[in-house]
């Protein structure tokens, strides 16, 4: 039969302050959620590139311990969506120009192979649900025309619902996580892209996706990848934002 310790259990008043205080911080939002969090507001340009990502402002806002919110930034600075720089902290990235073409020749590569998997399994309803996603575009340009946040989110979410209709979760994941380094890009270098000429190149392609056109389908949306990546302004120099962290992701 096992000893009785006679030590007495820690009452709350005798647990360290900084232990409680980190348990307490901990029942905030998971590192999952916080990541997310993060990224969809680097996504919506709430959090322009060259942000310091302060750990203290981020425990506040989410109510968690930094070990969190450094679980989470680590998350993030496997998509490519924040650098980690020793000694210095965690920044939103600013890709340089070779890596803005980068991203954009593998979208090309990779959402080709997309469009044929698309015609080869398509059904119905994923064509259904993608002309309501259309619509929905539509109706969210009309409503906020001016909205960059807006835009490049409604607009960036077509290549990945076309990219999930086919099954293939890792190739969904692969486009999710390259749209969202292309809406970095295009915050970074000034993106002239006219979004009511990125919905309707959308209907275009679909069109001809209905005809079971496949080479021509592959050849629209290259082209299109092609023009979204000619209207940023490569050529120029980066911008220096900064902003307050914490009402950016309050926002």
């Amino acid at each position: 039969m096992p000893r009785a310790s006679s030590k007495p259990p820690a009452s709350p008043a005798t647990v360290a302050p900084a232990e409680s205080e980190a348990a307490a911080a901990d029942k905030g939002s998971s590192i999952e959620s916080i990541a997310q969090d993060i990224a969809t507001a680097i996504v919506e340009k709430r959090l322009p590139p060259g942000t310091w990502l302060r750990e203290e402002a981020l425990g506040r806002v989410y109510s968690v311990s930094r070990t969190k919110v450094r679980a989470a930034l680590l998350m993030l600075s496997k998509d490519k969506l924040i650098e980690m720089i020793p000694d210095k902290g965690a920044f939103v990235c600013q890709p340089t120009v070779q890596e803005a073409r980068e991203v954009f020749a593998v979208r090309r590569i990779l959402e080709s192979e997309v469009v044929r998997m698309f015609i080869a399994t398509a059904r119905p309803r994923d064509y259904q649900a993608l002309e309501q996603h259309i619509k929905f575009e539509r109706a969210a340009l009309r409503q906020s025309p001016t909205m960059g946040t807006v835009r490049e989110k409604v607009l960036g979410d077509f290549h990945v619902a076309l990219a999930e209709t086919t099954g293939n979760h890792t190739l969904a994941q692969l486009v999710r996580d390259l749209v969202a380094r292309s809406s970095l890009i295009a915050m970074l270098y000034h993106s002239s892209n006219d979004p009511h000429c990125s919905s309707d190149e959308h209907a275009d392609f679909l069109r001809i996706c209905r005809k079971g056109d496949v080479e021509g389908a592959v050849r629209c949306m290259v082209e299109h990848l092609e023009r979204i990546e000619a209207s940023l302004a490569l050529g120029t120099d980066k911008p220096d934002r900064q902003l307050d962290l914490v009402k950016a992701l309050l926002a």
